[in-house]
C-alpha cells in the first residue's frame, strides 16, 4: 500500500480586527444614523474606499413611502459607479423614457436626450457616456417600489466587506465636553441604552430628522402635501414616460412603478377650498376636481383606486444646502437638504452626494478620519463642489412647481409660456429635460432656459391678444419678467450661502 502524506490544513484567517472593533466595541471610522438611500449608498461608498462602517436603522422592515420611487438618469449613473446596479434588478422596477406634459388636454412628449453626451458638450457641462445602457443612445431612469429598492440597498451594505449594519434607534449625540467633537451616536438597541462610535458621525436620518434643529440653521418650510394613490393596471397616455398634469389647479403626477401598478401624486396647497371639510375633504377634492382633470384613459383606475380609500400624504418640503461646520459631524441626505418632489431628483442628488463623499473623504487625501481640520476642509469642499447636480435640481423643482402650480396672472403667463416652449421642441425640451434627469450639471444652462422661457412668456401675453391692445400687454408683460425674477432669485441666493 503506497504512503500517504496528508496535507496539512492551511492556518485559520487571522480574525479581522476592524471587523472585530465593530462588533465588540461599537466603534468604526464612520457611524451612519439611517439606512434609506443617503445612508446606505454612503455606506458602500466609504465602504469600497476602505473604510470601516456601522449603519444604524431604527427598522429594517421594507419602508411604504409614496415618494422615492423615481430614478433619474444621472442617479441610474451614479449608482454604477458604486456599483450598485443590481440593485436596480428584481424589483419590478420600470424604465422612465422621459416625460409627458399635458396641458388642458394638450400633450407633449419630452423624452430624454438622443444624444446626452453631445448635449453635455454643447452646453459645457461635463460628458457623461450613455450609450452603455445596453446599447442606447438615450439614457433611462428607472421607476419602483420605493421600499423594495431600499431592501436592495439595505441587502449591498450589509454584503459590503467594512459594513456593520445594525437595527437600532439613535436618540442622540456623543459630544466631547472639551472639544466639542461629535464623538459617536447614543441610541436604543432592543430597548437598552447603546453607544456606537467613530471619527465621523453621517445623520442621514431624514425628512423627519430629530437631529436637525440642532445643526441647521432653518427649517423646512412646506405649503403643500403630495397626497398618493396606487393605481392598477392604469392605461398611461405614453407608457414608460411621467406624466405631468396641468391644469387650473396645483399639477399631478403619474408614473407607473410596477407591472402593474402606477402612481399618482396629486399635489393639494395648504387651505385649498376644494379640499375643505365641507366640500368632502381630499377625497371630494380628488373626485371633483382632479379626477375630471385627468386624461379619459386612465380616470377609471384613478377613480376605483379613490374608491378603495387608500389616501397617503407626505409633505412637499423645502431645505436649502448648508454647510456642515461641526467637527466630527455631516447633515446627508433630506436631513441637509430638499426640495419639492416634482421633479424626482431627491434619490438622484443622494447617490450622488454618496460618489462625492467617498471621493473626497477617500485614504489618499484623509488618511485618518480623526483629523478634524481636514475633514471639515472636505466638507467645505463637499458643499460647493456638489452645486454643479444640486443647485440645478433644486432650482429647477421649486421654479417648476410655482410655474406648474401657478395661483395668479402673472404665472399663469410663465405657465403658459412654460409649455409653448416645449413645443418648440430641440434644445427647447433638451436642455431642460437633460437638467431634470441630472445629465447637465450646468446652472447657467438652467438660468439660459428659465429665462428663455420668461421672455417668450412676455412675447405670448403680448401678441397673443387683440393688435389693439399689444401696446398695453407690452406694459403689463414687464410684470411677467418680474415675477419670473421673484420665482428664481430666492432660490439662487439659497445656493449661493
Amino acid at each position: 500500500m503506497p504512503l500517504i502524506r496528508d496535507t496539512p490544513s492551511p492556518p485559520p484567517a487571522p480574525p479581522d480586527a476592524r471587523e472585530e472593533r465593530r462588533r465588540l466595541h461599537h466603534d468604526a471610522d464612520v457611524v451612519i444614523v439611517g439606512g434609506g438611500i443617503a445612508g446606505c449608498a454612503t455606506a458602500v461608498s466609504l465602504s469600497n474606499q476602505g473604510r470601516s462602517v456601522i449603519l444604524l436603522e431604527r427598522s429594517l422592515k421594507e419602508p411604504d413611502r409614496i415618494v422615492g420611487e423615481l430614478l433619474q438618469p444621472g442617479g441610474v449613473a451614479a449608482l454604477k459607479k458604486l456599483g450598485l446596479s443590481d440593485c436596480l434588478e428584481g424589483i419590478d422596477a420600470v424604465k422612465v423614457l422621459g416625460y409627458d406634459v399635458i396641458y388642458h388636454g394638450t400633450e407633449v412628449a419630452i423624452p430624454y436626450p438622443q444624444e446626452a453626451g453631445k448635449v453635455n458638450t454643447v452646453n459645457g457641462a461635463e460628458d457623461v457616456n450613455w450609450k452603455n445602457q445596453e446599447g442606447s443612445k438615450r439614457p433611462e431612469g428607472r421607476s419602483f417600489h420605493h421600499g423594495r429598492f431600499v431592501q436592495k440597498l439595505r441587502a449591498a451594505a450589509m454584503a459590503a466587506p467594512n459594513v456593520m449594519v445594525v437595527e437600532s434607534t439613535a436618540t442622540g449625540l456623543v459630544k466631547c465636553g472639551y472639544t466639542g467633537v461629535i464623538l459617536g451616536v447614543e441610541c436604543t438597541t432592543r430597548g437598552e441604552p447603546d453607544y456606537y462610535f467613530g471619527h465621523l458621525t453621517i445623520v442621514a436620518d431624514g425628512y423627519a430628522s430629530k437631529f436637525r434643529k440642532e445643526h441647521i440653521p432653518y427649517p423646512p418650510t412646506s405649503k403643500s402635501k403630495f397626497w398618493g394613490l396606487e393605481l392598477h393596471d392604469a392605461a398611461l397616455p405614453l407608457p414608460l414616460h411621467g406624466h405631468v398634469i396641468l391644469g387650473d389647479g396645483a399639477p399631478s403626477l403619474l408614473y407607473q412603478i410596477g407591472t402593474h401598478e402606477t402612481r399618482a401624486l396629486i399635489d393639494v396647497p395648504e387651505n385649498l377650498s376644494s379640499a375643505s371639510v365641507q366640500n368632502g375633504g381630499v377625497k371630494g377634492h380628488l373626485r371633483n376636481v382632479v379626477l375630471p382633470s385627468l386624461p379619459k384613459c386612465v380616470q377609471p383606475s384613478f377613480e376605483e383606486a379613490i374608491d378603495r380609500g387608500q389616501l397617503r400624504s407626505m409633505p412637499n418640503s423645502w431645505l436649502p444646502p448648508s454647510k456642515n461646520k461641526t467637527p466630527g459631524l455631516m447633515m446627508l441626505g433630506d436631513a441637509m437638504n430638499m426640495r419639492h418632489p416634482l421633479t424626482g431628483g431627491g434619490m438622484t442628488v443622494a447617490i450622488n452626494d454618496a460618489v462625492l463623499l467617498g471621493e473626497l473623504l477617500g485614504p489618499e487625501r484623509i488618511p485618518k478620519l480623526n483629523d478634524t481640520r481636514a475633514v471639515l476642509k472636505a466638507m467645505r469642499q463637499f458643499h460647493w463642489s456638489r452645486k454643479g447636480l444640486t443647485s440645478v435640481v433644486n432650482i429647477l423643482a421649486q421654479a417648476l412647481y410655482s410655474l406648474f402650480a401657478a395661483n395668479d396672472s402673472q404665472l399663469k403667463a410663465l405657465q403658459i409660456g412654460c409649455f409653448r416652449y416645449f413645443q418648440i421642441g430641440g434644445q427647447c425640451i433638451d436642455g431642460p429635460v437633460g437638467l431634470l434627469a441630472g445629465i447637465i450639471r450646468q446652472p447657467f444652462v438652467l438660468f439660459y432656459h428659465f429665462f428663455a422661457v420668461a421672455l417668450y412668456s412676455m412675447y405670448l401675453h403680448i401678441f397673443s391678444a387683440n393688435p389693439l391692445m399689444w401696446p398695453v400687454n407690452a406694459i403689463t408683460s414687464i410684470g411677467v419678467f418680474w415675477k419670473a425674477c421673484v420665482v428664481i432669485f430666492p432660490y439662487i441666493w439659497s445656493e449661493m450661502r
